[in-house]
């Protein structure tokens, strides 16, 4: 014969309200780290004008060490997917490391290119704005240079 279980017992109701105070208050601190997430992330516009002036930026360095007259206008950048996101300090200020995909031609070039990317943001001084930045090597051996550019306004 099998052994007899004890029937289910139903809690009580001062044990019943604490669960539901617990589940409550963590329900609020969940909701205030989530929004606190939220704010660091830069919008899709942010990051299409940061893709397209870093590209910018490539083309006529490029153009600059051989010699050549750079393209004219900014490319078009479309189709941003964010694989991760790091926070980092850039500078001494708040910034993120992003990394992703990204679609990209040319001005006057009918053909998209999909890339992958290497991104980095530093936010601004009142957390409401976003510079691209560069590494730029070290120049005490110890800590990265960068080099900050404001993105244009759309």
């Amino acid at each position: 014969m099998p052994p007899m279980l004890p029937a289910p017992t139903t809690p009580s109701p001062l044990l019943a309200a604490l669960r539901r105070v617990v589940a409550l208050l963590l329900c609020v601190v969940l909701s205030f780290t989530l929004s606190a997430c939220g704010g660091a992330q830069p919008s899709q516009k942010v990051l299409l004008s940061a893709l397209a002036l870093q590209i910018d930026l490539t083309q006529r360095s490029i153009a600059e060490a051989l010699q050549l007259n750079p393209a004219d206008g900014m490319p078009q950048v479309s189709r941003v997917r964010v694989e991760s996101q790091q926070a980092i300090l850039i500078g001494g200020s708040k910034g993120l490391h992003l990394t992703g995909r990204f679609d990209w031609r040319l001005p006057g070039d009918p053909i998209r290119v999909d890339s992958a990317f290497d991104l980095y943001l530093q936010r601004g001084e009142r957390g409401q704005s976003w510079r691209l930045a560069r590494p730029s090597g070290s120049s005490d051996g110890s800590t990265q240079d960068w080099i900050i550019d404001p993105l244009p306004i759309a």
